[in-house]
């Protein structure tokens, strides 16, 4: 029997390049999944496939934390007099206190799948829990990271893999706290593991990086020791942290240095392009222009932030400093790539009484402008060659289901207008491909039935642990 025909392109009618919209485009790569060629206004040969609807370049997810897919939804109840962060925050620590490394890769693997279903090509996987329920390393320390590669692999998304530097529970070096016990980790522990995993990560096709948590759980000089190691393993590695995310957290960073959080940062390390600075909800006007001009990204998560209640981004600061960004799901609340520009494009509008901030000089249409500058800001901070439908980039894209309710009969531009803000929370999304392979087809992923089961039975045996 005759092997199958490999095809390495395909043709769209539309596809959205880093430029802008362009027709008949043929897009063809190589077998390591990378495009060799992007050529508008062509003609496909016979037996090239076709697109079924307009092609998207694949949008990175800048911000996850795997676990806390899980819990989804069971925080959405009054359990102080004031909800905050704060309280959320206690409640994720009981749940990350009971979480196995065989529930971590369900969980991941399930949480990867509606990744790729909802049109997120790749994951910057902000990885906290290291040890065991007891705060113990594993007989493998790597295990619950190695977990989070696994699940990547198998659901066939790329990632970045952030480990997480957590050391203290407060500014001024405030020792932990029972319920970051599984998170801690001295700088030589973090260094060792980072070169266990930077082998691992390049054989498969991932990217390491490293994640301080943040200025309150990481003192000065780990952070400078942690980088300074960093660089020794990969001097182009990402470095992402939380920062700024909350009011309280402005107020206790300048309880203890006299400084806001992203002054101190960037007055006290080499804040470059490597940088993704989650969040950075809280800047005032100086730092809003320092942190853009160190070619940082802003890794804003709209719908976490919104659950959350930290405030909203000043969108418009940002991009007149000629800040770059990128989105992320983090707390998976909602784990749609088309949702979390909505719930930006929203946020900017309840806070400026305007509409359709987020267009630009380059495109009037807002889903067009986001998607673009989503997904160049998201690549950056991915560390991966990520950044769209060019030559040299991953063959990872997103096809529209142009027989969607909401996208029929409409040019592409109104398709992904429509994607974004008038499909009622349903997916028009119809195949997902990455690095070349198609994960998604007719919206669904191969996994979807037997990952979302496992998904399940891990979360109610947590639950039962209640």
């Amino acid at each position: 029997m005759p092997l199958p025909e490999i095809h390495r392109s395909l043709f769209a009618a539309d596809a959205l390049l880093p430029h802008g919209w362009a027709r008949n485009v043929l897009l063809e790569w190589d077998a390591d999944g990378q495009l060799s060629a992007v050529t508008p206004d062509s003609t496909p040969a016979g037996r090239t496939p076709r697109a079924a609807g307009p092609v998207l370049p694949g949008m990175p997810n800048l911000h996850s934390h795997a676990f806390q897919r899980a819990f989804g939804g069971l925080t959405e109840f009054r359990g102080a007099a004031q909800d905050s962060f704060w309280s959320w925050r206690t409640l994720m620590y009981r749940f990350a206190a009971k979480i196995s490394p065989e529930q971590v890769e369900a969980i991941a693997t399930w949480l990867y799948v509606e990744m790729l279903e909802a049109g997120y090509t790749s994951v910057c996987e902000f990885h906290y829990l290291h040890h065991d329920a007891d705060g113990n390393a594993y007989a493998d320390d790597a295990e619950l990271a190695l977990a989070l590669l696994r699940a990547a692999r198998r659901a066939g998304i790329g990632i970045t893999l952030l480990p997480v530097l957590y050391q203290t529970s407060g500014f001024g070096a405030l020792p932990p706290s029972e319920g970051q016990r599984r998170f801690i980790r001295s700088t030589d522990s973090m260094l060792r593991l980072l070169e266990r995993l930077h082998p691992l990560c390049k054989s498969q096709g991932a990217r390491l990086g490293l994640a301080p948590h943040s200025l309150r759980a990481v003192p000065p000089d780990a952070l400078g020791d942690a980088i300074a190691g960093l660089n020794a393993i990969d001097a182009t590695a990402p470095i992402h942290i939380h920062i700024a995310e909350q009011t309280g957290e402005v107020d206790a960073c300048l309880a203890w240095s006299g400084q806001r959080p992203v002054a101190w940062l960037l007055d006290h390390a080499a804040v470059d392009a490597r940088w993704c600075l989650v969040h950075a909800t809280h800047m005032d006007p100086d730092e809003y222009r320092r942190a853009a001009a160190s070619g940082a990204i802003a890794g804003l998560c709209p719908t976490t932030e919104a659950n959350l209640g930290d405030g909203i981004f000043d969108f418009n600061a940002w991009r007149a400093a000629g800040g770059r960004w990128g989105i992320g799901s983090d707390s998976h609340a909602c784990v749609n790539a088309a949702e979390e520009l909505l719930m930006l494009e929203y946020g900017q509008r309840l806070a400026t009484r305007q509409r359709n901030v987020g267009a630009d000089a380059a495109h009037r249409e807002v889903a067009t402008a986001l998607t673009l500058s989503a997904v160049q800001g998201g690549a950056q901070a991915a560390g991966r060659a990520i950044a769209g439908l060019a030559a040299g980039q991953q063959a990872d894209f997103v096809v529209l289901d142009p027989s969607h309710v909401a996208l029929q009969g409409l040019a592409a531009p109104e398709m992904l207008s429509s994607h974004v803000f008038a499909s009622h929370r349903t997916s028009a999304v119809h195949g997902v491909w990455v690095a070349g392979q198609a994960r998604v087809s007719a919206t669904r992923h191969d996994l979807h039935d037997e990952s979302a089961a496992a998904f399940v039975a891990a979360r109610n045996q947590l639950l039962a642990k209640d």
